[in-house]
């Protein structure tokens, strides 16, 4: 078997959950500078991310998107984007970076029981053993790191709600979808989901939206937001389905667990928290817990029909 696919699948779900790991930092810096709100910043990475997938799309084959799923693309839309960001940058106001981290832990397990139900993939021993392997890590790395970022100084339970809402919308969108993104190349499917999200938005937060004072932000804040909207926005998600197409949905939740590590390793990077052999076993675990996943039978790629 031709190992290149399944290579790229898992170098662009690790560089996508790489920039989710900065991702996290970054949202809640902005959160904590008190200028845009989650529907704000939501409305900037839709929209950014629609320009930047439509201009893309200029420079590609030309590539028409079949009407009779454009319903389906929409749905898609809804829960791998608009649903899913927004929950999330509702929940960073609301939960502190323990608890946060703690319930998004859920997603590899929630994508596991859709992709069973949907796609008739397998629960195998492995895949449970490493997602519970992975999970241990990522636990050990919470509750032993101390400088995730900002967030609230108190978690409410409406956070808890919005971030189980993350997970589980996610984990539909990548349970379900696989066999449409298969059918698409990467830009044209992107640039009709962001599209939808965006119409989505606008109509309920433009007005407001024009009304940022933009010219009050700090720059380093406003550097956060061009990061947010260009690499955490457009680059991963045109990494995401990239690893979609070639490995199966369990797997490519699993690099969940990657964004915890990444945001330790940054906090440490810049003084905010320090290494220890119990961080480094943490981060040991999770990618181990994402090796034996990815050797269960049912992880390897589909062919398409």
């Amino acid at each position: 078997m031709n190992k290149s696919p399944i290579l790229i699948g898992h170098l662009a779900c690790f560089g996508a959950y790489c920039i989710f790991g900065f991702n996290i930092i970054c949202c809640k810096n902005i959160s904590n500078a008190g200028v845009l709100s989650p529907m704000d910043l939501f409305c900037l990475r839709a929209t950014g991310a629609t320009i930047l997938f439509w201009l893309l799309s200029l420079f590609m084959p030309k590539e028409k998107m079949d009407m009779k799923d454009l319903p389906k693309v929409f749905v898609a839309s809804m829960l791998g984007l608009f649903l899913t960001q927004i929950s999330f940058l509702k929940a960073v106001t609301m939960t502190t970076s323990i608890d946060l981290s703690i319930a998004n832990t859920c997603t590899p397990i929630l994508t596991m029981v859709v992709a069973a139900i949907f796609l008739k993939e397998p629960i195998t021993g492995k895949k449970v053993g490493g997602i519970l392997v992975s999970l241990a890590g990522v636990l050990i790395l919470v509750f032993n790191s101390v400088g995730l970022g900002g967030g609230a100084s108190q978690t409410k339970p409406m956070g808890i709600v919005l971030t189980i809402v993350n997970a589980l919308t996610f984990a539909l969108y990548l349970g379900i979808f696989r066999p449409l993104i298969s059918k698409y190349n990467v830009v044209t499917f992107m640039k009709w989901m962001f599209l939808f999200s965006m119409l989505m938005a606008l109509p309920f937060n433009a007005k407001h939206l024009v009304q940022v004072p933009f010219g009050q932000m700090e720059g380093k804040v406003l550097w956060q937001v061009a990061f947010v909207v260009v690499f955490a926005t457009f680059v991963a998600y045109f990494l995401i389905p990239v690893g979609q197409k070639r490995l199966r949905p369990t797997v490519v939740s699993m690099y969940n667990y990657v964004q915890p590590t990444i945001a330790t390793i940054i906090s440490i990077a810049i003084g905010l928290d320090h290494l220890t052999w119990k961080k480094v076993t943490a981060m040991v675990l999770v990618f181990l817990g994402v090796w034996i996943v990815n050797q269960s039978r049912a992880a390897a790629p589909m062919q398409n029909k």
